[in-house]
């Protein structure tokens, strides 16, 4: 079927192509609206500002398509193959792409609002500058969680996304919006989130392992039990954060603003601390052997049953300072 017979179909209100071989069609600025293409063939066509909205892609072949500047608000592309797709400035709000695969796809610019992106493949993805309020990428079992490993999400909108669980080891998030997303036990190992907002996030039991953080907004960010081992922190805002139980040892944390946080129990064992701002904060039991505390500012903190061994306190501001033996420094 060609362009001109299919558009002649849809104007005669025939809106089922299921199943179609479509492969390289022309439909650029067609309008498509909830027509059904499931299972159909459009492999390297054309759709650019073409208009999809609540449209049945599911299970379709869209591998290297062009879908830029097309509106897809509502689509259903469950399960879609989407492999280097170009949807740069697509519409995607509030589509389900469940178990979609997108990898290496370009999304710059698109509009992902409250779409579903749960057990989708994003492997190395360009989201540079995408909008993903919203957007659900929990994971719904063990084995079946979001991948993102590799891809592009720099000055991406995810605030109050669902990425628990979510694969995001080696992410570039330079910038990305994450303000109260929830990040609960998500991977990110050796991700870029350098001048990221994550203020209010929920990270508890993330992994955020020799993460880049430089210059991130982690203001009353909940982190319980997440694994900060050598991550690089230096002046990241951390004031009022939840660590208790957190790893951070080795971690780099000089400048950092740690006002008010709650750090019981955690493990800063031979941390860079240099300069940090600790001012009212709870580090009952916490672990600071061999950490850097050189001109750090610990007024009014709470150390009891800290350890404290070779910890190297130089230049340290100690007034109002509860000790480990529970005695007040003068």
């Amino acid at each position: 079927m060609n362009a001109n017979e299919l558009l002649k179909k849809y104007g005669a209100g025939i809106t089922d192509f299921s199943g179609e071989n479509l492969t390289g069609i022309n439909l650029m600025r067609a309008d498509l609206i909830g027509s059904n293409f499931s299972k159909a063939d459009l492999h390297s066509a054309i759709l650019t500002l073409a208009y999809l909205n609540r449209a049945k892609l599911n299970k379709a072949n869209l591998v290297a398509i062009r879908l830029n500047g097309a509106n897809l608000t509502q689509a259903d592309l469950i399960g879609a193959n989407l492999r280097d797709a170009d949807l740069h400035g697509a519409t995607l709000q509030g589509a389900d792409l469940r178990s979609a695969n997108l990898t290496l796809a370009n999304l710059l610019d698109a509009n992902l609002i409250d779409a579903d992106l749960r057990n989708t493949d994003l492997g190395g993805a360009n989201l540079t500058g995408a909008c993903l309020r919203g957007a659900n990428l929990r994971e719904e079992n063990r084995n079946y969680s979001a991948n993102l490993r590799g891809a592009t999400l720099r000055k991406a909108d995810l605030r109050g996304a669902n990425l628990t669980g979510a694969d995001l080891s080696r992410v570039d998030l330079r910038g990305a919006n994450l303000s109260e997303a929830t990040l609960r036990g998500a991977d990110l190992r050796q991700a870029d989130l350098s001048e990221a907002n994550l203020k209010g996030a929920f990270l508890t039991e993330a992994n955020l392992g020799q993460a880049m953080l430089r210059g991130a907004n982690l203001m009353n960010a909940k982190l319980e039990r997440a694994n900060l081992t050598e991550a690089d922190m230096a002046s990241v805002n951390l004031q009022g954060v939840i660590l208790t139980d957190g790893k951070l040892g080795r971690s780099h944390l000089a400048h950092a603003n740690l006002m008010s946080a709650r750090l019981s129990r955690a493990d800063l064992s031979r941390a860079n601390l240099w300069a940090v701002n600790l001012r009212e904060a709870n580090l009952v039991d916490a672990y600071l052997a061999r950490a850097n505390l050189t001109n750090a500012d610990l007024t009014d903190a709470n150390l009891v049953r800290a350890e404290l061994s070779s910890t190297n306190l130089t230049g340290a501001i100690m007034r109002g300072v509860v000790m480990p033996d529970g005695s007040l420094h003068d």
